[in-house]
């Protein structure tokens, strides 16, 4: 059984660790609420936009594009992928992390020539470690999402992409939907697949497009590329910080555990040697009082 100075120092340990684990908490609550307002101040526009090349697309049925999958061609095509993969810079962020990681492993897996570019150090370090080719240049932190990093994130894809050098682009990022859990998302962003375009919401006005329709949409596809990457940026930044808020909590909860089972234990630990004291005393007394009567 250990000691009550064992215990005390326990003691004070558990409750040091819980008061950082609830900073933790508090920082994250925070981080959340600045990261899903911006989010939500930014979205409408892109949400705009994504309609806007879904009319282009409703204007002219034959449309041909780079960026326009053709209808033969199948879901999975000869060359390089590029693979966008968001996780966090560190972890105590419960599976978060490992949920995303083990779908872009799948992703790689499927498709063995592909590129990973990874943002946060977390992810990095992973697929480092496990001899899976990263670019190296494409060094972001997960912390500070802004649309100038997602513009700049989307300029290096698009290059390689027109350059041929990528002949598709997928995006694994944490979708935080308002939930408490966050879902692990796999999107194809390039090419666009005919079927995925979302024609019933686009009003039937006509529109002539100048110089043509489908100048136009190779200006806007950057745009909306860059919002797509910067709303996932700010998706995974929100699910890290609520997965932090989750698992400090739960922290915290077996803080107070641990700390009622010491309690106890140095409670009782306390009682025995009290009691241990007070036999000790009574039994001097009476070997006293047997001595005595004996002289």
């Amino acid at each position: 059984m250990s000691s009550i100075t064992e215990i005390k120092h326990r003691i004070a340990s558990v409750r040091d660790t819980r008061k950082i684990t609830n900073a933790m908490y508090l920082i994250a609550s925070t981080k959340v609420r600045k990261a899903k307002n911006d989010l939500d101040r930014t979205r409408p526009y892109f949400t705009a936009l994504k309609k806007e090349i879904d009319r282009m697309f409703a204007a002219s049925e034959e449309m041909q594009s780079k960026y326009l999958a053709p209808e033969e061609e199948p879901d999975t095509c000869d060359g390089t992928y590029g693979v966008l993969v968001i996780t966090a810079d560190k972890g105590l962020a419960g599976a978060y992390n490992q949920n995303v990681l083990k779908t872009a492993q799948k992703l790689f897996n499927e498709h063995r020539d592909s590129k990973m570019f990874v943002v946060g150090e977390y992810g990095r370090q992973y697929f480092s470690h496990h001899g899976v080719p990263v670019e190296s240049s494409f060094l972001y932190t997960a912390q500070n999402p802004t649309l100038h990093r997602a513009r700049e994130i989307c300029e290096l894809l698009l290059e390689l992409y027109n350059s041929g050098k990528l002949k598709r682009i997928s995006v694994v990022y944490t979708d935080f939907a308002g939930g408490r859990t966050g879902e692990v998302n796999a999107v194809k962003l390039l090419p666009i697949d005919r079927g995925g375009i979302d024609t019933s919401q686009v009003h039937s006005t006509a529109f002539e497009y100048e110089p043509s329709v489908e100048r136009v949409l190779d200006s806007a596809i950057h745009s909306f590329i860059a919002g797509f990457v910067y709303s996932a940026l700010v998706d995974s930044y929100c699910c890290e910080q609520n997965a932090r808020m989750v698992a400090m909590s739960g922290a915290d909860k077996n803080a107070e555990e641990i700390l009622s089972d010491l309690s106890l234990q140095y409670n009782r630990v306390r009682q025995a040697a009290i009691t241990q004291e007070i036999t000790e005393v009574t039994a001097g007394a009476k070997s006293m009082k047997n001595n005595g009567a004996k002289r």
